[in-house]
């Protein structure tokens, strides 16, 4: 098995081996050129090119940074908002109409607590996945293998580590539930 496939089974990997760093080195050189055109509208056919899948009418705004794109799914029109972070060693998988604030974090990485295996660069990556109509409030920090479900919340500046159930708000750090929203249906949002 290869390091890469060892990354996306979640088990350890080396992250200083070639292959990974060839997927690696490809995706920085379309962040630079995605950062550089200033615009997402100009952008658009290097996202196609970055990311895993580009939904419907989304918009991700510059500057935006990932480590490797491929893994990347991100649902019809969901907007990312400046400055967010996506760690993908694994898969981060975004619904519909995902809304996400300015500088958030993604994180499916993570490290052994043995120095050991910090010193030969092992990680180990879980993915995160976040369900329909979803917004993350700015400067939230998403950890790995966390699961986020249709419609919750994230308050700014949250560090959310454990799973996220539907239509709840939650807050703080650790994020822990602030409370359920109701189940109503809103006639003036547009589907």
């Amino acid at each position: 098995m290869t390091e890469y496939e060892k990354m996306m089974q979640g088990e350890l990997f080396n992250g200083g081996d070639s292959e990974i760093a060839a997927v690696r080195d490809k995706a920085f050189g379309l962040l630079k050129q995605i950062n550089n055109h200033g615009t997402f509208t100009k952008s658009k056919k290097l996202f196609r090119q970055l990311l895993g899948h580009l939904g419907h009418s989304s918009i991700i705004t510059p500057t935006f940074n990932c480590e490797f794109g491929q893994q990347i799914q991100i649902g019809d029109r969901c907007f990312l908002n400046m400055n967010v972070l996506m760690l993908d060693g694994a898969e981060i998988t975004l619904g519909d109409h995902v809304l996400v604030g300015p500088n958030v974090q993604f994180y499916t990485a993570s490290h052994s607590m043995d120095f050991h295996s910090r010193r030969r660069w092992e990680t180990f990556c879980k993915p995160i996945t976040v369900g329909n109509d979803v917004w993350i409030g700015g400067n939230s920090i998403i950890n790995q293998g966390v699961t986020i479900g249709d419609r919750a919340i994230i308050a700014a500046n949250s560090v959310v580590n454990s799973n996220v159930p539907a239509d709840t708000v939650v807050g703080g750090t650790p994020a822990r539930i602030l409370r359920t929203l109701p189940l109503e249906s809103n006639s003036d949002t547009e589907n």
